[in-house]
């Protein structure tokens, strides 16, 4: 008997008859949590929103907030889904934690929110506990930004998106992003936000290998399609791209080969005729008449006799030369392609234009009378030599380090620049919007 008065002034809000059944029975609130076989008084009054009623049960017992019903709803699923804004904020005061509890299909009280559009209960909960925002949602692992999109709730993806950027190409289980959802269900209005307010990959392909356009040729008659293909064109560029790349990597390969030949033939040439010349004659007796210790013949390197040392270093960066070139004409011809193999192609490259350029130094330098070393060494060290090329490495290496990088952040979501959006968290928190 005390127990149905007590959920009669949980619909009705009577905190009077609640304060004299306490009289009766203080222990009245602990052993309905216990006995109840369904819903608690607490997520009665939350239905009925009696925010008087739900601040005294909270006083009395904080822990009801965290009691679950037959369905695993707990009472801020139930504020989450009538959208009574002041009631969930006592709720999530009292048990910040329920923000994370899942009712039996899966859902926590923010996904609640974002099917049913409440924004104002959404930026409390993503206020309170911004984690609950990531969580996926039952068996299917949808996103929220995936239930905002199936149940047509723009304000609210406007919400989520601020802060889950990093999920616009996330993937359920089968394969679908937001965006080849949202062209499956002709949401036209949150097609445009998405394109014009959002890096989304409009070319993201589905378990089935399907882009958002595929999907929208699946039914090529339909009255929306002009208007969102109209809204996906401007970002359909990169799918041009892609179509043109191979034209474009034949250019690069053509481009290389023809320098990979070029270098090739300069150091052959200069393997077989080394700076300085070669011998026309035998010579292996000194003016005296003894022999040579060392003796030359006709067509021998004459510097590798006056200067080993230095013929030395002339062989090793002419062969490094002469390989790395031979080795690029050798992968151009068998036809590997791919990105991975390009940018093996440009160190390779680079490579073999030190190696070449290394080369012309240390000719010039054989090829210098000994009085014009200081000359030509502060030239090379301290001229345009060493000092260009050095800067010009640099500009290549930071050019690539920074083209890894942007590629890296792009995959994970993160974006350097983004427009303003049209809503933001405190906007909905003022009842405002931009």
């Amino acid at each position: 008997m005390a127990e149905k008065r007590l959920y009669d002034a949980a619909s009705t809000g009577d905190t009077n008859s609640l304060q004299e059944l306490l009289q009766e029975d203080p222990l009245l609130l602990n052993r309905v949590s216990f006995t109840s076989p369904n819903k608690t008084p607490l997520h009665i009054a939350t239905i009925h929103c009696q925010l008087p009623f739900i601040e005294e049960i909270l006083n009395l017992n904080p822990q009801l907030a965290e009691e679950l019903d037959s369905q695993l709803s707990s009472p801020l699923h139930i504020a989450s889904a009538k959208g009574h804004v002041e009631i969930a904020r006592k709720l999530l005061s009292a048990a910040p934690d329920m923000c994370l509890s899942r009712d039996c299909q899966g859902r926590n009280p923010l996904h609640v929110a974002a099917m049913k559009g409440h924004v104002e209960v959404l930026a409390e909960i993503i206020q309170t506990v911004p984690c609950a925002s990531r969580e996926q949602v039952g068996h299917r692992n949808d996103t929220v930004l995936h239930l905002c999109i199936k149940y047509g709730q723009l304000e609210a993806l406007e919400i989520l998106v601020l802060h889950l950027n990093e999920l616009l190409d996330e993937e359920n289980d089968d394969g679908d992003t937001i965006l080849h959802l949202a062209v499956r269900d002709r949401r036209i209005e949150i097609i445009q936000y998405l394109v014009g307010n959002s890096n989304i990959d409009v070319n993201a392909k589905n378990s089935k290998g399907q882009t958002p356009m595929d999907i929208l040729q699946q039914n090529p008659s339909h009255p929306t399609n002009s208007q969102i293909i109209h809204t996906l064109a401007p970002r359909l560029h990169t799918t041009t791209t892609q179509t043109q790349e191979p034209k474009s990597l034949n250019q690069t390969r053509d481009s290389i080969m023809v320098v990979a030949v070029l270098i090739a033939t300069m150091a052959f040439q200069a393997g077989v005729t080394p700076p300085g010349g070669v011998r026309q004659d035998n010579l292996t007796e000194d003016p005296s008449g003894k022999p040579l210790l060392h003796p030359q013949f006709a067509g021998e390197s004459v510097i590798a006799h006056r200067r080993p040392i230095a013929y030395k270093n002339f062989i090793f960066a002419n062969t490094t030369a002469f390989v790395t070139s031979m080795a690029t004409i050798m992968f151009l011809i068998n036809g590997l392609k791919g990105p991975v193999f390009m940018w093996v192609l440009r160190v390779i490259m680079s490579l073999t234009l030190t190696s070449i350029a290394a080369t012309y130094v240390i000719a010039l330098l054989v090829v210098t009378p000994k009085r014009h070393w200081r000359s030509l060494t502060d030239v090379i060290e301290h001229g345009l030599g060493l000092g260009l090329w050095c800067g010009v490495m640099g500009i290549v290496v930071v050019g690539n380090v920074v083209s890894v990088i942007g590629r890296r952040f792009k995959n994970k979501g993160i974006v350097v620049w983004r427009p303003r959006r049209s809503r933001d968290l405190g906007d909905v928190r003022n009842g405002t919007g931009c």
